[in-house]
């Protein structure tokens, strides 16, 4: 019986690939080979200008002591203090059976990975910031630890082993996200500390650098075959600067043959513009602005490093396209932390403030800018020792006094549409949070980190949500999985959107919106799009287009205007999903109470009858931000015609 469940579980762990790398349909990209990247590589002369030392790292290192001294003191006493709790770490063996209990389970048992990598980082940072050598002893077992273990990645992803999923395999070393991160945090440590170790033994350096060189850099290079890099076709998603910005920085310290170094650098290159050419021209995320920070904010660090690494001779910021990448963030902010959450991405983020702060400086748009360090005042950055990789951490220690002074405004843009993502949004004033905002898409169900959501609507009110889209619960083993859609956050019910004759939406890349527009002006904002397309021949219809219109400052109204081939025995409906309290204030009014506001929805109760379904939420990934549960309006037509419609109307209570 568990031979058997293996094998489903490898068959899921291979839907897995194929569903992050599908995003758009890569047919219709086929055309937009833009080679942006090795287009400029070659036209510098890559090989030629491309600095085969460590020269271009600009970042302090260990010997730096007037840099670590000079640090505010309490960052200081912050980091020696996170340090000094794994004076007396004992570095834990990951079990096979933590591997295992993937396949047993579902659980990616990642926590079991992330302790000892914050105990390495910590102790780094701590001795870097102390410089007594204190702390050089458990950093040397850090280093044994990692090069004693067989693999450096997350258990959910061994499905790409020829032996499948379980258990690493030794001989077919594989480079996931936990490899790369690992790598990267392992390769600043022996660049920063090489000199400490060889007083200590010659072996610790010489053992590190080659324990990276077989798990991470040498597959990396030599295989062409892993499904993020882009090469065996599909369209990446964050996989792909994800972890080749991490191999970018591994590449660049470690290698010491200039032509080697050249040849691997070229090879992110090509890897980075297969994820590019797989963007649309407007910037889009379609995984979202949470995933924005491993998928357009690493393409930035890549595309920096690269810059620094060529002497400033590689530099692609003025491109249109990585101008949108970047752009494409601030304008999914609904009022920080609340930012427009399609697909898997999470409803509240708050960005990686440093990052969004100098994409903004690079491609010189100062509402990113401004936004980066509003961003890192909002999120007390700065205030106390930092998190993440350690030459993000060391990075942001010397941007410290340029952030905190920089000019600070939060990016609330009046609206803005993405016409090939098919995503819109708009508010009721330019540079406001106050009073109304929405968001809507068409897109298609295929999109990376899909849900079935085609046509779906967000709505909040001076920055508070209303009418909202759940996010995902924790992964586990169905969530990248043929049984993905059995999830009830997945589930085209579970949105803002209509059941038609009984028929929620299909996932898959031919169930897509058509005709999606939209239009702005100082008064009015509207989305309007056919979402037919996204149902199963067992719907019905010939046409549903949902249209959402935004009346500045008055009231935002939903309208849906169908065209049905029959009318079977199964209910169609209009679902809502809130985080507000609904209760019924008479006949075609209903009220939504939210944190600090008050709106009434009014309907035509000839129309349709409403169903106000009070849903608790017990997965600890959603309760962060819906802790008191969600409530699902089910709006049931009463005698549908062939054609009709409906529409429902939301207007503050003043």
């Amino acid at each position: 019986m568990k031979a058997v469940f293996s094998k489903k579980l490898l068959s899921a762990l291979l839907a897995f690939v194929f569903f992050s790398y599908s995003g758009f349909a890569y047919a219709e990209l086929a055309s937009k080979e833009r080679n942006i990247l090795a287009k400029k590589a070659q036209s510098i002369d890559l090989e030629k200008v491309l600095i085969t030392n460590n020269s271009w790292n600009k970042l302090p290192g260990y010997k730096n002591r007037q840099f670590w001294q000079t640090l505010p003191e309490n960052i200081r006493q912050d980091y020696i203090k996170k340090a000094e709790k794994y004076l007396e770490y004992n570095w834990p063996v990951v079990k096979a059976t933590d591997y295992l209990e993937f396949i047993r389970s579902g659980d990616r048992r990642q926590e079991v990975y992330a302790a000892c990598s914050n105990a390495q980082i910590s102790l780094v940072m701590g001795e870097l910031v102390e410089g007594k050598g204190r702390f050089m002893d458990q950093i040397v077992n850090s280093v044994w630890y990692y090069s004693e273990q067989t693999w450096w990645g997350w258990s959910a992803h061994l499905g790409a082993q020829k032996a499948g999923t379980g258990l690493p395999d030794i001989n077919d070393p594989c480079v996931d996200l936990g490899v790369g991160e690992i790598a990267n945090d392992l390769t600043w440590t022996w660049f920063l500390f090489k000199d400490e170790f060889d007083r200590i033994h010659p072996l610790i350096s010489k053992r590190l650098k080659q324990e990276i060189m077989n798990k991470a850099l040498i597959p990396y290079f030599e295989r062409d075959d892993f499904w993020y890099m882009g090469f065996q076709g599909g369209r990446p998603n964050n996989w792909n600067p994800w972890v080749n910005y991490n191999m970018l920085n591994c590449f660049l310290l470690l290698e010491s043959d200039p032509s080697k170094k050249s040849a691997e650098v070229q090879k992110i290159i090509n890897s980075l513009d297969k994820f590019l050419n797989g963007y649309s021209d407007d910037g889009g995320c379609d995984e979202g602005p949470s995933y924005w920070g491993a998928a357009g904010a690493l393409l930035y660090e890549s595309l920096e490093i690269l810059k620094d690494a060529t002497n400033g001779k590689f530099d692609v910021f003025q491109d249109p396209l990585i101008q949108n990448i970047g752009k494409y963030f601030y304008k999914a902010n609904i009022h920080a932390p609340y930012f427009l959450n399609f697909a898997d991405a999470d409803a509240t983020t708050g960005g990686d403030a440093s990052a969004v702060y100098r994409y903004g400086k690079a491609i010189q748009d100062l509402k990113m800018q401004q936004f980066g360090a509003y961003l890192a005042k909002l999120n007390n950055w700065g205030n106390g020792s930092f998190g993440g990789k350690i030459c993000d951490q060391i990075r942001n220690l010397g941007l410290l006094e340029e952030i905190r002074n920089a000019d600070k405004k939060e990016a609330l843009v009046s609206d803005f549409w993405l016409p090939e993502t098919e995503v819109a949004g708009a508010r009721d004033k330019e540079g406001s949070f106050m009073g109304f905002f929405f968001g809507a898409k068409g897109g298609f169900n295929n999109e990376s980190h899909n849900h079935n959501d085609v046509g779906t609507c967000v709505l909040y009110y001076d920055g508070k949500p209303c009418l909202i889209d759940l996010g995902r619960e924790g992964y586990n083993s169905k969530t990248f999985s043929p049984q993905r859609y059995e999830i009830w956050t997945m589930q085209s019910g579970y949105h803002n959107l209509p059941v038609i004759n009984g028929t929620d939406q299909k996932d898959g890349e031919s169930f897509k919106a058509k005709n999606s527009t939209f239009s702005a002006n100082a008064k009015s904002a509207m989305f309007s799009t056919d979402i037919a397309g996204a149902f199963t021949e067992e719907a019905k219809v010939n046409s549903w287009i949902r249209s959402y219109t935004l009346n500045r400052g008055k009231n935002f109204i939903i309208s849906d205007k169908y065209d049905l081939k029959e009318i079977t025995k199964a209910n169609t409906s209009s679902n809502l999903i809130t985080y507000c309290k609904v209760s019924e204030v008479k006949p075609g009014v209903l009220k939504f109470a939210g944190n600090g506001f008050t709106m009434n929805m009014s309907y035509n109760p000839k129309i349709v009858t409403p169903e106000i379904e009070y849903i608790k939420v017990n997965d600890p990934s959603l309760r962060r931000y819906w802790p008191d549960g969600v409530t699902r309006v089910i709006l049931r037509f009463n005698n549908p015609g062939l054609q009709g419609g409906q529409t429902v109307t939301f207007t503050p209570v003043r």
